[in-house]
């Protein structure tokens, strides 16, 4: 496989706040058959540096950064395009793209949009 998709959170040093993602991650990668990668933008581990460092070192030619992000705010129009860029230098082998934060996908909003109107008891019109 010459492909990966990375799913990148923002990052806690609480491993609380870690749990769901990596709840998130194991279930979606028994699913899915390219590899799938869990990484943080900062704060915790594995960080997107070392994940992209890892793909290469196996011989991944293109992968895919989704951001677990509701919006595009600073860290996706300023830090985390850095950090691609800085990783498309050290890592020439492997094509990168940045994808926009999967709160933005249309199937997210509705995945969100029925899960609040179960909690406020309420069922969405189809």
């Amino acid at each position: 496989m010459t492909y990966s998709l990375i799913l990148l959170a923002h990052g806690s040093s609480d491993p609380a706040w870690r749990a769901p993602f990596e709840r998130f991650h194991a279930s979606l990668a028994a699913r899915m058959q390219a590899p799938l990668k869990l990484a943080y933008m900062e704060l915790s581990e594995p960080s997107l540096e070392s994940s992209v460092a890892e793909l290469a070192a196996a011989g991944i030619r293109r992968a895919e950064i989704l951001p677990l992000f509701f919006a595009a705010g600073r860290h996706l129009r300023k830090d985390v395009p850095a950090q691609v860029e800085a990783l498309r230098s050290s890592h020439p082998g492997i094509e990168l793209e940045l994808l926009p934060p999967v709160g933005e996908h249309p199937a997210f909003i509705d995945a969100l949009a029925a899960v609040i109107a179960e909690q406020a008891g309420e069922a969405l019109p189809t």
